[in-house]
């Protein structure tokens, strides 16, 4: 299979130390874009003081990025509380027209969708986790909502375990020694050891399949998405365990998946292997 580049890892002191050592470093932008951060879908609003705990800052240093943003459109406060507007997609919007693997995915995604008549997705490696950078949904299966934006630990899911198992041994390692590997269900593999067995299995195998180890109901399989020969992101379908079993998502799933990540590839203007 080939090979995905990892980020190198690097702890959080030593970050800092590296950043504060940089002349070209922007702390405020770093500030900035670290406020947007501490906003999730748990609270539609949040003070200053929980903010700048997320963000791990002042609040005299988290106030002056509110209100950054706040004139930029960007944020929006009322009674002490901030919370992001609509402005912030633009954000995201400029990285999705910009990437062609989801230009190039969309339309493969639907054609999945709609010939298996399961959700299909496509996500990119980010750090430890994945990332949905495309989606055609047919049915809700998560009890969590899933689109373009959500993260998901890499460790439990299939696309994650198709890229982790895409990268060399020694940045895989890195790589999974920075995952805290919690029981998502009774069936996540948590142990360190057990997770690089399954997958070189699925670097053997050229596609994961997880079945019930982020969410209970829930099975996915992926393969890979090359590009002039290096993983790039990952495909999958996902489907209630009640109505498909293993085999049928080994055995028919596959084989349209593939052929799917071929088109995204060759959409994108190169030729996989």
């Amino acid at each position: 299979m080939a090979r995905l580049r990892a980020p190198a890892p690097l702890g959080a002191s030593a970050r800092q130390a590296r950043n504060r050592s940089d002349p070209n470093f922007m702390l405020s932008l770093a500030r900035g874009l670290a406020v947007i951060r501490a906003f999730d879908e748990t609270d539609a609003a949040l003070p200053v003081a929980e903010i700048a705990r997320r963000a791990s800052m002042s609040r005299a240093a988290a106030r002056r990025c509110l209100y950054t943003l706040e004139r930029l459109g960007y944020a929006g406060g009322v009674n002490g509380a901030y919370e992001l507007t609509p402005k912030v997609l633009m954000l995201g919007n400029a990285y999705l027209a910009s990437t062609r693997v989801a230009r190039a995915a969309q339309p493969v995604l639907e054609s999945v969708s709609e010939r298996l008549q399961e959700s299909c997705s496509l996500s990119v490696l980010d750090g430890t986790d994945i990332v949905y950078v495309a989606r055609a949904a047919m049915r809700r299966i998560l009890s969590i909502g899933i689109s373009v934006g959500t993260r998901l630990p890499a460790y439990c899911t299939s696309m994650g375990r198709v890229m982790l198992a895409s990268l060399d041994d020694k940045e895989q390692v890195a790589l999974l020694s920075r995952i805290d590997l919690k029981a998502q269900t009774p069936r996540t593999i948590t142990d360190r050891q057990a997770l690089r067995t399954e997958l070189r299995r699925v670097r053997t195998a050229g596609f994961a399949l997880v079945d019930q180890e982020l969410e209970i109901g829930l099975r996915s399989i992926a393969v890979p998405v090359r590009s002039r020969d290096t993983v790039v992101a990952a495909i999958n379908v996902g489907v209630h365990a009640a109505r498909v079993d293993l085999r049928t998502m080994t055995r028919q799933y596959v084989p349209v998946l593939r052929e799917a990540a071929e088109r995204i590839g060759n959409a994108m203007g190169t030729t996989l292997r």
